[in-house]
């Protein structure tokens, strides 16, 4: 039992989730598929201040939400919120990740997670998801344009 368990890998997925849709979901999907049979995906949700300053505007939906409704999926094995200060490696410190899975649109976390493992010697490998079939709602800014232009008042 002690064996499965230590063969049993840890994907570590992050975003800010904000209006959940199904590009988050196949993003989420892929990223467990990564870490091979029975892996352990782990998605850390960005929190609402790192989001308003990487952003320049709060998300929709408040952090905790965002955070439980990811931890609802049922890929997902847990969500925990991210640190304050959007500290890449006491994230990766905290979670001793075998994967992390870098979203397509992920490019700047890409290169900082790149430099970190590099500079730190970590075993981990990084997997870039791609982007899924073009979906009239596969983003959560869509998603609000949609809203605008379809419910003006």
């Amino acid at each position: 039992m002690a064996e499965n368990r230590r063969k049993r890998k840890v994907v570590l997925a992050s975003g800010v989730f904000d209006l959940l849709h199904l590009g988050h979901v196949k993003y989420l999907e892929e990223a467990k598929k990564a870490g091979g049979e029975n892996a352990k995906l782990i998605v850390i949700v960005a929190r609402d201040s790192t989001v308003e300053r990487r952003k320049g505007a709060k998300p929709v939906m408040p952090e905790s939400q965002r955070r439980t409704l990811v931890e609802s999926l049922k890929v997902v094995d847990e969500a925990i919120l991210g640190f304050e200060d959007f500290n890449m490696e006491k994230v990766i410190e905290k979670i001793k990740p075998d994967i992390i899975a870098i979203g397509h649109d992920q490019n700047g976390i890409e290169k900082a997670v790149r430099e970190l493992i590099e500079k730190k010697g970590l075993n981990i490998k990084i997997v870039k998801i791609g982007k899924f079939n073009q979906d009239d709602l596969d983003s959560s800014s869509k998603i609000k344009q949609k809203i605008i232009e379809h419910y003006k008042g």
